[in-house]
């Protein structure tokens, strides 16, 4: 057993060395929580960045029908029926040039005194007149405003059947209205609209007073002129037809130049060979356009025409049918010669006339008694 005073001097140097670990133990805790070698005593959930969710991509055909519709007018059209009272018509057309050019139906401003036309952004203006076409039921105006939003048109041929477009108009004069569908058929001909067809079919929703507004792709450009509806009732029924730019173009750039579409004519009356007119001309096979009429003293007649040939060839240009037969004579030059072989009771003759100017006809409903 230790002596007092060893026992007294150990339990003082157990105290010291206590309060020694106590005051180490403290220090190193605040060393610990003022560098952050500690966690803090209480624990915080975590702060997460905020986030939007992300935009959805753009759906349908918005995109398009902004591109166009700037550029869709509403024709409004007075026609006198007496010089007290008068009948008012709807339509709609295309702006093709920023100083002020239109492209609508013939039959929208037929007969009309005077032509209005109001552009999406509300402002007014009375159009001119440039030219017009019945043959194909087209029409050119102006009116007197630059820097206006034109129109592109789509590249020619760039049109197949399935394509989704947009048709573009004032149906009903409720304003501007977009619907869109499927191109159903190209090339449409025999429907008895116009002289010339070569229809763009589609079953966009067409109905009165879209006449003469935009048929555009899905990139906005313009492929056709809207002008006419298949319809029992006067509504859509899902079948509607449109002048292809290829035409529409041509025309156009014709009555801005020239003040008119110039074709040619010849003065006969045309139809394809039937099987029938085949036999009793004594041929094995029914091709070619037949010559069923020929207007007395026009340049067919003055040449020696019958009716009864078949046109085989103009310019030495094989012909395949009446409506190729049409195309052909519409672009010979008026006072130049043509020579045209024809085939007359087994007999091959060549013929040569002098082209004359197609004559206008009355409207664009009523077919040409002769090409």
């Amino acid at each position: 057993m230790l002596p007092p005073t060893y026992r007294s001097a150990w339990l003082t140097f157990a105290q010291i060395c206590a309060v020694v670990v106590l005051v180490l133990a403290a220090a190193l805790a605040v060393d610990r929580l003022w560098f952050g070698l500690l966690p803090p005593a209480t624990p915080t959930t975590p702060r997460l960045p905020l986030s939007s969710p992300p935009a959805l991509p753009h759906t349908g055909y918005a995109q398009a029908a902004e591109r166009a519709m700037p550029a869709i007018v509403s024709l409004h059209t007075s026609h006198p029926r007496s010089k007290t009272s008068g009948v008012s018509g709807l339509g709609s057309g295309v702006i093709l040039s920023p100083n002020g050019y239109i492209l609508t139906n013939f039959h929208v401003i037929e007969a009309a005194d005077a032509v209005r036309v109001t552009l999406p952004d509300g402002r007014n203006f009375s159009a001119r007149l440039v030219g017009s076409d019945p043959d194909t039921d087209l029409a050119v105006l102006r009116i007197n405003a630059n820097g206006l939003p034109a129109l592109e048109f789509a590249p020619e041929n760039s049109l197949r059947v399935g394509d989704i477009v947009l048709a573009i108009g004032n149906p009903f004069n409720i304003g501007q209205t977009v619907t869109f569908g499927i191109v159903s058929a190209l090339q449409r001909k025999h429907l008895g609209l116009t002289t010339y067809e070569n229809f763009i079919q589609t079953d966009a929703a067409i109905n009165p007073g879209n006449s003469g507004g935009a048929l555009v792709d899905t990139a906005g450009r313009l492929v056709g002129i809207n002008s006419a509806i298949f319809s029992r009732s006067g509504g859509n029924q899902g079948i509607g037809f449109a002048v292809p730019i290829s035409m529409a173009r041509q025309v156009m750039e014709a009555i801005i130049t020239q003040g008119e579409v110039t074709r040619g004519w010849i003065g006969v009356e045309i139809g394809d060979l039937t099987p029938e007119g085949a036999e009793n001309l004594g041929l094995k096979e029914a091709n070619g356009p037949l010559i069923t009429g020929v207007l007395r003293g026009g340049p067919a007649e003055r040449a020696g025409i019958q009716p009864g040939d078949l046109v085989l060839s103009v310019n030495q240009q094989n012909i395949e049918n009446a409506e190729h037969l049409m195309t052909q004579i519409s672009i010979l030059k008026p006072g130049r010669p043509a020579t045209i072989q024809v085939l007359r009771q087994q007999n091959r003759l060549q013929l040569t006339l002098r082209v004359e100017k197609r004559p206008r006809p009355v409207t664009p409903s009523e077919s040409p008694a002769t090409r």
